[in-house]
């Protein structure tokens, strides 16, 4: 079973509200399901990058573990075709058509296990409108990663995205990225929201071990683009770690989950204890 029947199995087994939020290039459902009634409300996606399809499992975790106030959305499969190009390679791909475009984006290799962009080639998280293109290692042509599109939100996974979280009006986000045990909580905010965030972040940290850290020459990220444009908390755990190869496996997997299973729990604690409404 691949990883994006996992996510349609949870989808329809969830009895909570849930909505398909748009389409992927290929055509493939964007999944999203709320848990929790009330404020604060937050939404939380995970794999964007195609090879950190594991991540959706983690997503199944936070649902069966739920939150301590609020609400919040889960998207567990932000990029459905990437992930099946990285988990099941170019027999996910039907059209040959297709198959000698991405072969040739990918230096005509048939391993894509690393792929991390969508089925265009480009990397949804530098798609974002906030300093798009402005990252350090941008690219202007499409392939497996760092291709920052034509414009922003020139994707169809990107818009929806962009879409569902304007339409919700969340209190928070967070995404989930492996690897390295990082927190990224910063992206040029004010003063006074930079000191709320971090607070956030700390309790983030405390629940999950992993320290803060700054994304150094980074732009053009959901996160960034929800600090920037929505002034709302909004954080990127880069869960796993550097000692599991991407794209993570089980073993990966069972060291997130035991680091993250109580995040978003922890997490709406904090922002309704500090009263940040």
């Amino acid at each position: 079973m691949d990883i994006y029947e996992r996510v349609e199995i949870f989808y329809k087994s969830v009895k909570t509200e849930k909505v398909i939020i748009g389409k992927s290039v290929a055509g493939r459902n964007l999944y999203a399901v709320k848990m929790g009634e009330g404020a604060p409300v937050g939404i939380a996606q995970y794999a964007i990058h195609g090879r950190e399809y594991i991540l959706a499992r983690l997503a199944f975790l936070h649902f069966e573990q739920g939150l301590a106030k609020g609400s919040c959305w889960l998207i567990p499969l932000a990029n459905p075709d990437g992930a099946l190009l990285s988990e099941r390679g170019l027999s996910s791909v039907r059209e040959e058509k297709e198959k000698k475009r991405l072969l040739a984006m990918n230096d005509n290799k048939e391993d894509f296990s690393l792929w991390k962009a969508n089925l265009r080639g480009v990397d949804l998280n530098v798609n974002f409108a906030a300093y798009w293109g402005k990252g350090k290692k941008n690219l202007r042509f499409a392939g497996s990663e760092n291709y920052i599109g034509e414009k922003p939100f020139s994707e169809p996974e990107t818009l929806a995205l962009k879409k569902f979280t304007e339409k919700i009006h969340p209190d928070y986000t967070l995404s989930y990225h492996t690897k390295g045990e990082e927190i990224y909580w910063y992206f040029y905010q004010s003063m006074h929201t930079c000191s709320r965030d971090k607070g956030l972040a700390l309790a983030l940290s405390r629940s999950t071990g992993y320290p803060l850290a700054y994304a150094r020459g980074s732009a053009g990220g959901y996160k960034d683009w929800c600090i920037q444009k929505l002034s709302i908390p909004s954080f990127t755990i880069e869960a796993g770690g550097e000692k599991f190869p991407h794209p993570l496996g089980e073993a990966g997997l069972k060291d997130i989950m035991a680091k993250n299973a109580r995040a978003l729990y922890d997490l709406s604690d904090a922002i309704w204890q500090e009263g940040l409404l």
